[in-house]
């Protein structure tokens, strides 16, 4: 069976472990086709010889699409739940001169560059399900340290997402504290530097940093509050997200709680980390009424 671009495939040698999309094709020195993959729902990029691979049947594509809706819509239910949680939870705050008057919300804005142009349209959708104004634009790992100054001054955004492909060569064995060993983590942390000389603050700009199996610690000293990998694990197209929605609908007199925040994503604490962070959510008041 001929394996194209586009085409969805596992890799046999893993036992179909992963969806990939075969985004690009190429013949090595020895003159083996090999296949550039990017996961489907996965922030993770491989390569490999095209007669590892097998095209998926159509029930095992909707079996995965049904699970990983499935993830993702209980994730939006949970961050639905909490939000109402803690709106109650600050109306019993409230003074008795003030209940009279109605309140609007005003979270965090985010600026989300994405390597992988699906990923960022699944992602802009999600910041919308979840009530957050995001501007997203498709740039690719290397370049994102070439434009983010200049989006940035455009944006002015409170929440800066990095993210795309990221993966560990050598499938673990080499030296995890060796940057050069992993395909973009380099590329992301170049791109947090840059933001960092915009914006040298870690609460005044959220920045969030990594794919799958990127270089934690590396991503995390070069100015991020949040990245991934701690554990080199693989982690999900949505985690970002998640991370950026705790921020953002954090109030800006406390501070994230990272456990909180971890925990909101779909990955969990082996796939992102960070520090303690303060949050960007401001209550506004009186909302104007709809006439």
């Amino acid at each position: 069976m001929d394996i194209q671009v586009g085409d969805l495939v596992v890799r046999k040698s893993h036992g179909g472990d992963i969806v990939f999309k075969v985004a690009d094709m190429f013949v090595d020195d020895a003159a083996q086709t090999h296949c550039v993959l990017k996961g489907l729902h996965l922030r993770l990029m491989a390569d490999s010889p095209i007669d590892d691979l097998q095209r998926i049947e159509a029930e095992h594509l909707r079996n995965e699409i049904v699970r990983m809706e499935s993830m993702h819509n209980d994730t939006l239910r949970r961050v639905m739940v909490r939000r109402s949680r803690e709106r109650e939870q600050a109306d019993l705050r409230r003074s008795e001169a003030t209940k009279k008057f109605s309140f609007f919300d005003l979270p965090g804005r985010v600026l989300h560059l994405d390597g992988d142009e699906e990923y960022l349209k699944m992602c802009l959708k999600t910041y919308s399900q979840l009530n957050i104004q995001a501007v997203g634009h498709w740039v690719e790992e290397t370049k994102q340290a070439d434009t983010v100054i200049d989006l940035l001054a455009e944006v002015r955004p409170d929440i800066l997402v990095l993210t795309g492909h990221d993966a560990l060569a050598g499938n673990g064995k080499k030296d995890i504290s060796d940057i050069n060993n992993y395909r973009n983590s380099k590329h992301f942390v170049a791109a947090v530097k840059k933001a960092r000389i915009f914006e040298p603050s870690r609460d005044d700009l959220v920045i969030f940093a990594g794919a799958c199996q990127s270089h934690f610690e590396a991503i995390l000293s070069s100015g991020a509050n949040f990245a991934s990998s701690p554990n080199r694990i693989f982690i999900h197209a949505y985690d970002p997200v998640f991370i950026a929605e705790k921020v953002a609908f954090t109030p800006i007199n406390k501070t994230v709680d990272v456990s909180d925040a971890i925990t909101a994503s779909v990955t969990g604490v082996d796939g992102v980390g960070g520090l303690e962070t303060r949050g960007k959510f401001r209550l506004g008041m009186p909302k104007t009424p709809i006439k």
